[in-house]
């Protein structure tokens, strides 16, 4: 099974095509993470920062994506929230060695779950604690109290 039939698989995705937004404050590695998932011939050998947002299309054995790569920084967070109502999974991407911008990614969490385009839905999340090979990273566990995941109670979630 690759990596997209089980990103699929813990998302809860039954349809033929997907639409994902990945989410994230600025350096937590989306786009890596996006580029990882495409297949190999795919994949850029050169990783830039996303301006603004970019959009990936690619398949897995059962299923088609169309992956939103929103830029997290600041000056463009606000955009993220045209997207939400068209998305159908979000993948969160956390850079787990950031232990100062944790408490930035709460709340950026908290906003996105907050949004009435989200906030009624059982929209699935993924959230990709990013960076666990570095010196300074907090394991899963503890990004997942940092953020406080627990109250997530009406979304499907799972941590990785």
């Amino acid at each position: 099974m690759g990596l997209l039939d089980r990103l699929s698989r813990l998302l809860g995705l039954k349809k033929k095509e997907v639409h994902v937004l990945c989410l994230g404050l600025d350096n937590s590695g989306k786009t890596t993470i996006i580029n990882k998932l495409k297949p190999s011939n795919a994949q850029s050998q050169d990783i830039v920062p996303t301006i603004g947002f970019s959009i990936e299309k690619f398949k897995s054995s059962s299923l088609s994506f169309t992956v939103f790569d929103m830029s997290g920084q600041g000056r463009y967070r606000n955009l993220w929230e045209h997207y939400y109502k068209d998305g159908q999974a979000i993948i969160f991407v956390i850079d787990s060695s950031d232990r100062l911008r944790m408490v930035v990614a709460k709340e950026e969490l908290d906003t996105l779950l907050n949004h009435p385009d989200i906030k009624h839905r059982r929209i699935p999340i993924l959230f990709f604690a990013n960076k666990m090979d570095l010196r300074d990273a907090v394991t899963s566990v503890k990004v997942s109290q940092l953020l406080c995941l627990e109250n997530i109670k009406d979304k499907p979630w799972h941590i990785w």
